[in-house]
């Protein structure tokens, strides 16, 4: 973070000035920001792909870097010498700001973390003063870019769209300053989403260890005291289950009452969009769970994910909820760790979905009750960890967020 905190600027009611609502003290008389456009302060480009079909274009040590990795440091794919020089693929440099046209991540701006070549989804721009003051500014502007040229009606961006987008300029020093400002906190950011990544990958190595490999009957790692094979079984055996139902959604006397109704995308969550009423329960498939119950995603783009309920509610018909015979969170680990295999086997191997029949059906090597309890208790105290981490991380997002609001003007737009 910078020496010095910038100071509330004194505001002038009698003119709306171009001026932020937070400025840093050297900057307190510097004047009003310049209005202008993207396409003004910036020199840009588009790149474009080689043909996919000319082997030789590719599999060199050019980084590739297409709409999805504009803030990676490496890429999928690389290009040769011959593959840039016969395509429209253009080079850019670190430090660049990248800006993605279309695709998944529509939008989303980054600087460039290595020398690469570009594909036609993404503009490069450069700015003329300060590239990293220009990426903040995209970034702070991404919702209302979305929102007025996507989702108003355009359905994709452009290099002319994003050039036309206005912006507002201080002098090239206070550009610097704001964007050494936020950099910090990224750099804060980023280190501590490194230390979220390492805990999420020291409990994905310590549950193979926890529990026994394909084709083992013991773990490679057990805690004291516990000995013998586990016993092979399957879901549907130590564990009860139902699904749910969705009330009609014509009659409006089902919904608003205080009854959370869990969908698919909320397993996890602690509050639900929809609440249904005691009626829309009781004329209705949907199913009461408990706080603790076991809810796993049949279908829908969360499938095969699995949660421990945080709430009492009522769940649909894509959500099937487990109650163990013995202990919820030890059928929880696990089926968290088998996430990956059940998709593998039961969607991309050929089923396109899943059904109850089908997680009732999924094998399970069982440890004694004891047993269960301390490695989910275990595993349980590693979430708390990661959950707290994350919680730091989208503390610190939303104080960049505020931050920004106010170290940039906000005029009408």
């Amino acid at each position: 973070m910078s020496d010095h905190s910038p100071s509330k600027n004194q505001k002038n009611h009698s003119s709306d000035k171009l001026v932020p609502a937070l400025r840093f003290p050297e900057f307190k008389n510097a004047g009003e920001w310049e209005e202008d456009f993207i396409g003004n302060v910036c020199s840009s480009f588009s790149g474009g792909t080689p043909s996919t079909g000319q082997k030789e274009f590719y599999g060199g040590n050019i980084p590739f870097i297409r709409s999805a990795e504009i803030g990676k440091e490496t890429t999928e794919l690389f290009l040769t010498e011959e593959g840039l020089k016969n395509s429209s693929s253009k080079l850019v440099n670190k430090g660049d700001v990248l800006f993605a046209l279309y695709g998944a991540n529509s939008g989303d701006v980054a600087l460039s973390k290595q020398i690469g070549a570009i594909n036609q989804a993404i503009l490069c721009l450069r700015a003329k003063d300060c590239n990293p003051f220009i990426y903040q500014y995209l970034s702070l502007k991404k919702n209302w870019i979305i929102a007025k040229y996507i989702q108003g009606g355009q359905g994709n961006l452009s290099g002319e769209i994003v050039k036309s987008i206005p912006v507002q300029i201080p002098k090239p020093k206070e550009q610097q300053k704001i964007a050494d400002c936020l950099s910090s906190l990224d750099e804060l950011i980023d280190a501590e989403s490194q230390l979220l990544d390492a805990l999420k990958e020291h409990k994905k190595g310590l549950m193979q260890q926890l529990f026994p490999a394909e084709g083992e009957k013991v773990p490679k790692l057990r805690f004291a005291g516990f000995k013998g094979e586990w016993e092979d079984d399957i879901i549907g055996n130590v564990c009860s289950s139902f699904s749910g139902g969705t009330p009609s959604t014509g009659q409006k006397e089902f919904y608003g009452g205080n009854i959370a109704f869990i969908r698919s995308a909320e397993i996890d969550k602690e509050a639900t969009e929809l609440f249904l009423t005691e009626e829309g329960l009781k004329n209705s498939s949907a199913k009461l769970v408990n706080k603790g119950d076991i809810l796993f995603a049949l279908y829908g783009a969360n499938s095969g994910d699995v949660a421990l309920s945080k709430q009492n509610g009522a769940i649909n018909q894509a959500i099937l909820c487990l109650r163990s015979k013995y202990y919820n969170p030890f059928i929880y680990q696990y089926l968290s760790l088998k996430k990956n295999w059940i998709i593998a086997t039961y969607i991309q191997g050929g089923q396109g979905n899943l059904s109850g029949e089908i997680v009732k059906s999924i094998p399970i090597r069982m440890p004694l009750p004891k047993e269960q309890q301390k490695i989910a208790d275990c595993l349980t105290a590693i979430d708390e960890l990661i959950t707290a981490q994350a919680d730091k991380i989208e503390q610190l997002k939303a104080h960049k967020k505020g931050l920004m609001q106010q170290l940039f003007p906000s005029p009408n737009e």
